[in-house]
C-alpha cells in the first residue's frame, strides 16, 4: 500500500519559561497508507496531542520530519482536518451554516456550497437539523456536525483528536459505529487519538502504542477483524485478545502515570 503520511524519526522538545527542556516525543516512525484507519494510544501525557498537532502543521518538529505524500508538512492546509475534543462550533450559526463554513475558506458559495453541505448533513444523520443551533444538540449530534465540517473541505486527512471523550458511554460507542460507517462511504485516511483501547481496535485498520513520555513507538498492532464491523464484535474472543496485548504493553506505564504501583 502506498504512504499517505509518514514521519520519521520525529522528536519534539518545549522549553519551559524556567529554561528546562521538556521532551515529549523522541523519534517517532510510523507511517498511514492511503484509506487507512490509524489509531494511536499511550499513557497519558505520553505526546498523542503533540503528534497530531505536528501532523497539523500547528507545531514543527524539533528533529525529524513529517510527510504527506513524500512531501515536508510545512504548515496548516486544506489537505488535512482537524476534529477536536471538545466540539469548536460557532454557536451564532445554524448546524447548516456550521457546516458551510468549511466550504466558505475554500470560496465554494451559493447553492452549489448549500446542496454539498447538505449532502454532507444527510451522510452524518442530520438531515432535517439544518435550522438548529449548537445549544439545542446532544454532544454526539454537535460531533458530527463537527465532523461534516471537517468533511466539508474534502481533507485527504482526517486528523481526530479525542473526539468521544467528552460523550457517555452509550453515545460513544453509537459515535464509533457512526464513524465506521461515514469512513466506510468516504475512505478518507484517518489518524485518530484516544485513550480507548478497545475504541482504537473497533476502529482501526493499525493501532500504534506510544511509550511514556518522551514518546516512542512501543508497538504497532495490526488489527485483522474483518470489516464492515458491528459494535458487537467487541465481545468476541478475538477482540478481547487484542485489547489484552495492547493493555499488557501500556499497563505498568499506566500505573506510573497516575502513581499506582505496578
Amino acid at each position: 500500500m502506498t504512504a499517505k503520511l509518514e514521519l520519521r524519526g520525529v522528536s519534539k522538545w518545549f522549553e519551559t519559561r524556567s529554561g528546562d527542556v521538556v521532551e515529549a516525543l523522541r523519534g517517532v516512525t510510523f507511517d498511514v497508507h492511503a484509506g487507512e484507519f490509524v489509531s494511536v494510544v499511550g499513557a497519558s501525557g505520553c505526546g498523542k496531542t503533540t503528534l497530531l498537532r505536528l501532523v497539523d502543521g500547528l507545531l514543527a518538529p524539533s528533529r525529524g520530519e513529517v510527510l504527506l505524500d513524500g512531501r515536508p508538512i510545512a504548515g496548516p492546509g486544506l489537505d488535512r482536518a482537524l476534529v477536536f475534543q471538545l466540539d469548536a462550533l460557532f454557536p451564532w450559526r445554524t448546524v447548516l451554516d456550521n457546516v458551510l463554513f468549511g466550504l466558505e475558506v475554500q470560496g465554494r458559495l451559493g447553492e452549489e456550497a448549500r446542496r454539498a453541505a447538505g449532502e454532507l448533513l444527510r451522510l452524518v444523520g442530520l438531515a432535517g437539523f439544518e435550522r438548529a443551533y449548537p445549544h439545542e444538540l446532544s454532544g454526539g449530534m454537535r460531533q458530527r456536525t463537527n465532523l461534516a465540517r471537517a468533511l466539508a473541505v474534502d481533507p485527504e486527512v482526517l486528523l481526530m483528536d479525542e473526539p468521544f471523550a467528552s460523550l457517555d458511554a452509550q453515545t460513544r460507542e453509537i459515535m464509533q459505529a457512526e464513524l465506521l460507517r461515514i469512513w466506510n462511504a468516504r475512505r478518507k485516511t484517518v489518524l485518530f487519538i484516544t485513550h480507548q483501547i478497545d475504541e482504537a481496535i473497533y476502529l482501526s485498520d493499525r493501532v500504534v502504542v506510544l511509550t511514556r513520555r518522551p514518546g516512542q513507538v512501543g508497538d504497532v498492532l495490526a488489527v485483522d477483524l474483518p470489516r464492515p464491523r458491528r459494535l458487537d464484535v467487541k465481545r468476541t474472543p478475538a477482540f478481547g485478545a487484542l485489547v489484552d496485548r495492547v493493555w499488557k504493553r501500556i499497563e505498568t506505564e499506566v500505573r506510573e502515570s497516575v502513581g499506582v504501583p505496578a
